[in-house]
């Protein structure tokens, strides 16, 4: 069944959400509609067109909606996908990630500790630090400030045509199962 793009009054894309919950926030007025799919819902006394791209009528402050995602794929792209030791690229099935200062320690799991490792150098780091290890960062791990990976993650296998005016490819959309 259909899914449906959520935006926010700001035209924002904020999530990706079921046609029934859709149809129920339309009938609370509480959005408009700007796109709708070819096929039609029908009641008892009434019939319309499926919704596809809603707008919210009042703005709604998302969370974290430019903050960018804390994964090892976007970890992988923020270092270009080469080891920050020896420097090498690498595709991504040879690419671990290593903490910089090992958990044991009490290094933490985070954007400024976390960085892109081949496998030969993170065994030959071992759970030493860099300086231990004698080995060298070609620099410094930081929480990116744009996103370096693009995704767009709504559960169907296809992204409907009407929505591609309204996505922006920047930001990361959720899939709301209800």
């Amino acid at each position: 069944m259909e899914h449906t793009l959520l935006l926010n009054a700001t035209f924002e894309p904020l999530k990706v959400i079921h046609w029934k919950r859709a149809v129920t926030l339309l009938f609370q007025g509480k959005v408009e509609v700007l796109e709708v799919y070819d096929r039609e819902v029908h009641g008892v006394s009434i019939a319309f067109q499926l919704p596809s791209v809603l707008r919210l009528l009042n703005l709604v402050r998302a969370k974290n909606i430019h903050k960018v995602k804390f994964s090892r794929a976007n970890i992988f792209a923020r270092d270009s996908y080469r080891c920050q030791y020896c420097g090498d690229k690498f595709e991504v099935k040879e690419l671990t990630f290593d903490h910089v200062i090992p958990v044991t320690k009490q290094g933490k799991k985070s954007w400024d500790n976390i960085v892109t490792a081949c496998w030969r150098c993170n065994n030959k780091k071992s759970g030493r630090t860099p300086h231990e290890s004698g080995m060298r960062l070609i620099k410094q791990p930081i929480e990116p400030k744009w996103l370096p990976h693009v995704t767009i993650t709504i559960g169907i296998k296809s992204t409907p045509e009407n929505w591609r005016d309204y996505l922006y490819w920047h930001l990361e959309l959720d899939n709301d199962d209800t």
